[in-house]
């Protein structure tokens, strides 16, 4: 027995060794990927020295003698602190993820390989001007340098993550930047997704369905006049409800990004110069997608947001120009129905009759498991993408493939040669000129400068004949000549924008009636003089205009319900909760019980209303539709249909509906908190969850590189925080403004900036979420373009030097 008790105790201790020694080895190979930001390199491809100056924050400040060393040095800044972000970015766009991930990253590296993101990149890098190829060279050159510098330094493969994943890192080259920015532009895109779930309401409920999408009564076909034969059949959710961890790569195709951009001319502001404020929503993932940075070019100093992997400024300003940018409410991309003909899967029903798939096969390799090969296949129309939405196979009739047609295919994209023109642009008019070379994304441009402010849209916009069938709202036959594009036109030349005059301009990615455009609008409007700091609180407003429409609306009859009801019945919470809503503002604060209230309530309203109409599509509707409700219950062109429930007998009116919602809603939040309404806080459960899309899933990593904070706002406040929808938090926030940023023309050093996390993706950096909680509070920091306040406060110079 002694000696059984020896041996278990050896073996004790030597496991307590052998775990103690495995931390201390991963902390050691771990921590050496922590760059040191006061070293010197010698870098071949360099003309001259190059200083990287990094402000307490870790924003590097760039100094170089030439427009291509200062590019070079972005992509070792940018390689020092995003490598894995870089590499994960490039291989969403590659769609080579499940090399790393295992076959749960399958059906995006499908889709990535059938839209044919990087190679339509690579054919794109001979149509860029000199300046912006010179540029995506240099900057390729730089990641590169670092690569070897840490391959050559033993400097832990130059991030943690690459213990972790089989990642071979290969050397940059100029398309992958550009595949990065299709990725982007798929990204941006809404089109598809709307026209989906409009032929899926369409079929589910013909006469009615699209209303829950279109409640002003644009007048479409039904999808199975189009389609005979066509059938939802049993309808089934075809989403998941999910983390944005799901996009393992940062960006999907799909996503929809959002923006918000607003400008004051010189004679509206305190400080008699122009005011610009943007601010660029994306997932909450850590790190950050964007990263702070300031270039001292041959043109002047630039400084703000950029994509690690992407050498632009996507918003910022110059020594004499400010620019924001704002994904444009652009109809970019249709899904087209192909006919395939029968007992001939290889041919498919075109203009002039049957027509042969172009067809190619590609191996997609799958980390643990089977590798898959996959046969690419192109229309007339474009590829086929059977898995750009979850939907997409319920409206899909029998005998028929979709194909696509997007803006962001195009071989011959300048899109980058644009941007790169814009920051080395001194004023408005160069900068419209650099912009009308945008393919995609289609951005509205919010330009400002001393003469004033200016807006307009840029990117390629599809033509449609008058007789298309669906006009683009709905997937269309693709054989028909009518269907097809008659042609693609700039955006700048259909609306040239605002005129020069315009002393205010305004831009979000919704269209100009959205409840975000006109609340920025009201709040822009309602003073004469604007400063920075009103800027800073428009751009922070948490005023849910949604809140304030339907409130008054739906609770019209319920706001007095006669004597109070006993303590701790369910009719005393109804009571106590709408007495809360009734002298609530439709502020989304975090510390208040009434948008928990609110927002419980609107999501059971919701589900109510379609639930018995749609079925179990109704699970894939998950975000609230302000303008469906208020036509609801304005029983606009009798929209108040929808308030009666089908399967039961009596006739519910919807004030009727109305109360069992609240009702249930505050059953459910009972459960969650007690049944003490005004305890109850947003904040609770409306977090933000800053998820690592390669370790946050990992057990024991996600405490320490996941990142979750109370925060306030809502699906429509201008500091706009997207709902999950779904799962067992949808109030869950997965989306924001990953940058904000407000320039002062009047005083260009009290600019201000600010990301959601910090300027370092590595876990064990001071700088992996410094900025997090600044962000949270809705504070800023400043970065100035003066090179002595950049060095008096800076945490690291680093030098590099040509190689000899």
């Amino acid at each position: 027995m002694l000696t059984l008790f020896r041996w278990l105790l050896r073996l004790t201790v030597a496991m307590i060794l052998l775990l103690v020694t495995g931390t201390v080895l991963i902390w050691y190979f771990a921590i050496r990927s922590l760059p040191d930001y006061d070293a010197g390199y010698e870098m071949a491809g360099l003309s001259a020295p190059v200083e990287i100056v990094r402000s307490t924050e870790n924003v590097p400040h760039i100094f170089g003698q030439s427009d291509e060393d200062v590019f070079f040095a972005l992509g070792v800044t940018h390689a020092q602190d995003r490598l894995f972000q870089m590499t994960v970015l490039r291989r969403a766009a590659q769609g080579r993820l499940s090399e790393i991930y295992g076959s749960s990253a399958f059906a995006l590296d499908d889709l990535a390989r059938r839209l044919g993101l990087y190679d339509r990149a690579a054919a794109s890098v001979e149509a860029q001007d000199p300046e912006a190829l010179a540029a995506l060279e240099a900057y390729s050159a730089g990641i590169n340098e670092w690569i070897r510098q840490v391959n050559e330094g033993a400097m832990g493969k130059g991030a943690p993550e690459f213990f972790l994943f089989p990642d071979q890192i290969a050397y940059w080259q100029p398309a992958d930047s550009l595949a990065i920015l299709k990725l982007l532009a798929a990204s941006s895109s809404r089109s598809i997704e709307e026209e989906v779930l409009r032929a899926r309401l369409s079929l589910a409920w013909p006469e009615h369905g699209p209303e829950l999408q279109s409640p002003d009564g644009t007048a479409r076909p039904s999808y199975s006049s189009l389609f005979p034969g066509a059938r939802l059949g049993i309808p089934q959710s075809r989403r998941t409800p999910g983390h944005p961890m799901d996009l393992r790569g940062f960006l999907r195709p799909g996503m929809g990004l959002g923006a918000n951009g607003f400008a004051a001319a010189s004679e509206r502001t305190a400080a008699n110069g122009s005011l610009l404020a943007n601010d660029l929503q994306a997932p909450l993932t850590v790190p950050s997608l964007y990263y702070l940075v300031r270039l001292e070019l041959s043109t002047g100093g630039a400084i703000g947001a950029t994509i690690p992997g992407i050498p632009v400024l996507w918003s910022g300003r110059n020594q004499h120009l400010a620019w924001g940018l704002t994904p444009a409410a652009v109809d970019d991309a249709d899904i087209y129905m192909e006919e395939v003909k029968p007992g001939a899967s290889d041919s498919y029903r075109g203009v002039s009759g049957w027509t042969q798939f172009q067809t190619e096969r590609t191996l997609i390799r799958i980390m643990d498991g089977q590798n898959q090969t996959i046969t690419l296949r192109e229309t007339e129309n474009g590829p086929l993408v059977p898995l750009i939405d979850p939907g997409l196979q319920d409206v899909t009739p029998y005998g028929h493939v979709a194909s696509l047609r997007w803006t962001g295919l195009s071989r011959q994209d300048r899109t980058i040669s644009a941007l790169i023109g814009l920051m080395r642009s001194g004023d408005r008019a160069s900068a419209m000129g650099a912009m009308a070379q945008t393919v995609a994304p289609a951005m509205t441009v919010t330009l400002a400068d001393s003469g004033g402010v200016q807006q307009f849209t840029a990117g390629a916009v599809p033509q449609r004949a008058a007789e298309h069938p669906t006009g683009g709202g709905m997937p269309a036959p693709g054989w028909l000549p009518e269907a097809r594009w008659t042609g693609i036109a700039q955006a700048a030349d259909l609306a040239p924008g605002t005129p020069s005059g315009q002393d205010m301009t305004i831009a979000t990615e919704e269209a100009r009636d959205g409840t975000r455009y006109k609340r920025l609008s009201y709040l822009l409007e309602d003073r004469e003089i604007h400063s920075r700091d009103s800027f800073i609180a428009t751009q922070l407003d948490v005023v849910s205009p949604a809140a304030r429409a339907l409130l008054p609306l739906v609770g019209a009859n319920l706001w007095f319900s006669g004597e109070p009801a006993a303590a701790g019945t369910p009719e005393r919470q109804r009571q106590d909760a709408l007495n809360l809503l009734a002298e609530w503002d439709g502020e989304m604060s975090e510390h208040l019980p009434e948008p928990l209230i609110y927002a419980a309530w609107m999501r059971e309203l919701q589900k109510r209303l379609i639930q018995d109409e749609l079925g179990p599509l109704a699970d894939d509707i998950t975000q609230l539709r302000p303008a469906f409700i208020d036509a609801v219950f304005r029983n606009r062109n009798g929209a108040a249909r929808w308030c009666n429930i089908i399967q039961s007998a009596p006739d519910e009116d919807c004030t009727t509906i109305a109360r069992q919602a609240l009702d249930r809603a505050i059953l459910d939040l009972t459960d969650r908190f007690g049944p003490q309404v005004t305890s109850w806080r947003w904040g609770d459960l409306h977090q933000a969850r800053h998820d690592h899309p390669a370790l946050g899933r990992i057990s024991g990593l996600g405490w320490v590189m996941n990142l979750t904070q109370s925060v306030s706002g809502g699906e429509f406040t201008l500091a706009r925080s997207g709902l999950l929808g779904g799962g067992d938090n949808p109030y869950e926030a997965v989306s924001g403004a990953a940058y904000r940023g407000v320039y002062d023309l009047a005083d260009p050093d009290s600019s201000v900036f600010i990301i959601s996390t910090g300027q370092s993706g590595h876990p064990f950096s001071r700088h992996y979420d410094d900025l997090a909680e600044l962000w949270r509070r809705g504070e800023y920091i400043g970065m100035s373009l003066d090179p002595d306040l950049a060095r008096a406060a800076a945490v690291g110079v680093t030098e590099l030097i040509p190689a000899k």
